[in-house]
């Protein structure tokens, strides 16, 4: 159903079974995915990729132009995947030449007032609590949770299954399945509860922090910690994704508790 209040431009292309609420304005370029419920005052523009079963609360902004001064008008997008809530007032702009598109992923939810930059690619079953911040070109991989009124710096990655407490100032990478949190962010334990809730077993648990104990209280460099790992830690799919991180983070990861 589609308010006769909304604005929806004729080249929009709407799936089956869409409700459209009133005073929204979706404009052309714009797909919006079967069985997806947009609220009142909700506002799309050009370049929107909006999957299935959505649902998006009042005074959204999806696909904005980026709030980037090197931005000079490139063809991008914005892409939402199946299932994603996006609550009041939630604001996601669309890509630049960097990566050319902003995307969220699958069964995401985005809980009101956060902001989500330009070009920042999350992934799949990820949460971004209240008033949350992401600066422009963040990564956040699968699983990842953030509290409320959490900020990030840009480039930023957050491994999968990390979990950033409430108010954490984010200026260095997050490496998988841990807790961080402090001013400045450090190490604060392996997500065990998440982890469970994923259905990791206690011996994939153990796995974790024994790599963190290396990496983070044991030794007092990254590249002692990064060795540490290599020759202690049992070898796997786990040990593989923590050693793989850090190699990628040219920019630096956490620190541990002082």
């Amino acid at each position: 159903m589609i308010s006769n209040l909304a604005q929806v431009h004729p080249k929009a292309q709407i799936g089956n079974n869409v409700t459209i609420e009133g005073f929204t304005t979706i404009y052309e370029d714009v797909v919006i995915g079967d069985d997806t419920h947009i609220g009142p005052n909700v506002t799309i523009y050009p370049g929107a990729r909006i999957g299935k079963n959505c649902r998006i609360f009042p005074g959204a902004v999806i696909s904005a132009v980026p709030q980037d001064l090197k931005f000079k008008g490139e063809y991008t997008t914005t892409e939402i995947g199946d299932n994603t809530v996006i609550r009041e007032c939630v604001t996601i702009h669309r890509g630049t030449e960097d990566k050319m598109k902003t995307t969220v992923g699958n069964n995401c939810l985005l809980m009101g007032y956060v902001h989500v930059a330009h070009d920042c690619q999350i992934g799949n079953h990820c949460i971004l609590a209240n008033y949350t911040g992401l600066s422009g070109h963040n990564i956040l991989e699968d699983y990842v949770i953030l509290e409320g009124k959490v900020g990030t710096q840009q480039f930023i990655r957050i491994g999968e299954n990390a979990f950033i407490a409430g108010g954490t100032l984010v200026r260095k990478n997050v490496p998988p399945y841990i807790r961080a949190a402090r001013e400045p962010i450090t190490f604060a334990g392996v997500n065990a509860i998440g982890l469970r809730r994923r259905g990791f077993t206690d011996d994939q648990i153990k796995i974790v922090e024994d790599a963190y104990r290396q990496l983070f209280v044991m030794n007092n460099t990254i590249s002692a910690g990064t060795a540490a790992i290599e020759a202690e830690v049992e070898d796997g799919e786990i040990k593989e994704k923590i050693l793989n991180f850090i190699k990628i983070s040219d920019r630096g990861i956490i620190k541990g508790p002082m």
